[in-house]
């Protein structure tokens, strides 16, 4: 593993290296982005330490070259407005409570670089680059533990943040790595604590939106027995499914294999793949209280709809954001349609109303892939007849990416002499419902559509006037 040439890469960082070098220090590029360097990928941000300076002098210093945004007294965090750095000082940490806020720190610029490396929560995030000499420093064998594919903590404060446990999820799951088993253990042992649920659902969302092996990250989440934190998914461990249909196994294995499917196919779009990633986790949380033996079959009927309480429930432990909480329950619900349109050579109205019940069938079409490609193991692209039948209605429909809308609005009968109450209202859905059935298609149809099967006696004379 080689790094590239940092001051190619990076051109303003040659002269920050040169201002710190004025003053004595030692600036070490560090964490994540010394990793995703040996990993031959470039990071977006830069996090360096700088050993042998005191904090007032590197402030004076920084200051004098560079707009400086200090963001952390207590950690002694320094942003460089403009630039991807983030610039810190050793320091030492010694947990005070339960909570994951409660923790002493000591800036300590002449810590050794092993002391501050074991303050970290992984080997692999604790590898040096001597941004002076280019040379790696490496006190814990981090480089070793990458090249290996071990994720390893670093030392006996792991258990101090036990958010570091999900942290191994999502770094598993990323990077494609095996838990050292002493560190399996010793997560085990950890309490669960007050960790509050946006810090939890930013591991998640790493896990979703940058995981090459979903399914390793979550199995290591039941192994180490972290998934009680979420009793939704624990009850998919071990939930029967018919072998004829499902090969794979339970429905938590089926999970795992959707989810690794779904990783093969993310659209590069945060915000989309972050609500199909989270259905998809949910898709068969219904299963575990509606699966039943049937004349020696393993069936789970209505588990699409029995699914949206535990989605709920799991997606209020994470998150609080409304738009994830409205788009995903109905995708959930309505997993399972698709291939029941698809049999039954349902027409363009029966798409029509599904669209209106999910808002994007386009997202639909992937959850029902994902779920379709998760039942194999190595993963490969599979024939989906169902999401080939709904992508071909769709995009003749004109409705991949939106809704139905309306095409007489109350303004529309208004001008036509209706008043507006109760009757123009129940009059609109009326219009509505036959304009999904496709009997008009412009406003000029829907208007004699109006004329030839909507009277009144709100205003039927004003009608035949017209």
């Amino acid at each position: 593993m080689q790094c590239p040439n940092l001051f190619v890469e990076y051109p303003f960082l040659k002269g920050f290296v040169e201002c710190i070098r004025d003053i004595s220090g030692t600036p070490y590029l560090v964490g994540g982005s010394v990793r995703d360097l040996l990993l031959g990928q470039t990071p977006d941000d830069l996090d360096i330490e700088v050993f042998g300076v005191e904090h007032e002098l590197l402030d004076q210093q920084l200051r004098k070259k560079f707009r400086v945004d200090f963001v952390g007294k207590t950690f002694g965090v320094f942003k460089l407005k403009g630039l991807p750095i983030d610039v810190s000082l050793p320091r030492t940490e010694r947990a005070i409570g339960g909570k994951h806020t409660d923790f002493e720190v000591t800036l300590a610029p002449r810590l050794s670089l092993e002391q501050a490396a074991s303050r970290r929560d992984f080997t692999i995030n604790s590898i040096y680059l001597n941004l002076n000499t280019l040379k790696i420093e490496d006190p814990l064998s981090g480089e070793e533990d990458l090249k290996k594919g071990i994720l390893r903590h670093s030392s006996k404060q792991f258990v101090e943040d036990p958010l570091r446990v999900l942290r191994a999820m999502q770094f598993i799951s990323r990077f494609d790595l095996t838990c050292a088993p002493e560190t399996l253990e010793i997560c085990r042992s950890m309490n669960q604590g007050h960790l509050p649920k946006e810090r939890i659902f930013e591991e998640f969302k790493k896990l979703i939106l940058k995981g090459k092996n979903i399914r390793a990250g979550l199995q290591f989440l039941a192994d180490c027995r972290w998934i009680s934190m979420f009793p939704e998914l624990e009850a998919l461990i071990g939930c029967e499914q018919d072998a004829k249909w499902h090969p794979e196994g339970d429905v938590w294995q089926h999970t795992l294999l959707s989810m690794n499917a779904f990783a093969n196919r993310r659209s590069g779009d945060s915000k989309e793949d972050l609500i199909i990633g989270l259905a998809v986790l949910c898709h068969d949380l219904g299963k575990p209280t509606t699966t039943i033996h049937v004349d020696g079959r393993i069936r789970s009927p209505r588990h699409d709809v029995e699914g949206i309480a535990p989605t709920v429930s799991f997606l209020n432990r994470l998150t609080d954001e409304r738009k994830l909480l409205e788009a995903i329950p109905p995708l959930v619900k309505e997993h399972m349609a698709p291939l029941a349109l698809q049999k039954n050579k349902a027409g363009d109205a029966a798409v029509r109303r599904l669209a209106i019940r999910v808002g994007r069938l386009d997202r639909l079409m992937r959850v029902c892939r994902a779920d379709r490609e998760g039942r194999q193991d190595p993963w490969e692209p599979l024939p989906s007849p169902e999401v080939e039948w709904l992508i071909e209605k769709m995009e003749t429909l004109q409705l991949s990416d939106k809704k139905p809308k309306p095409i007489l609005f109350g303004r529309d009968l208004i001008e036509l002499g209706f008043e507006p109450g109760k009757k123009m209202g129940d009059l609109l859905k009326q219009l509505f419902e036959a304009q999904l059935d496709g009997k008009f298609h412009t406003r000029e149809e829907g208007i004699a559509y109006l004329h030839e099967n909507c009277k009144t006696t709100q205003k039927s004379s004003l009608l035949d006037d017209n």
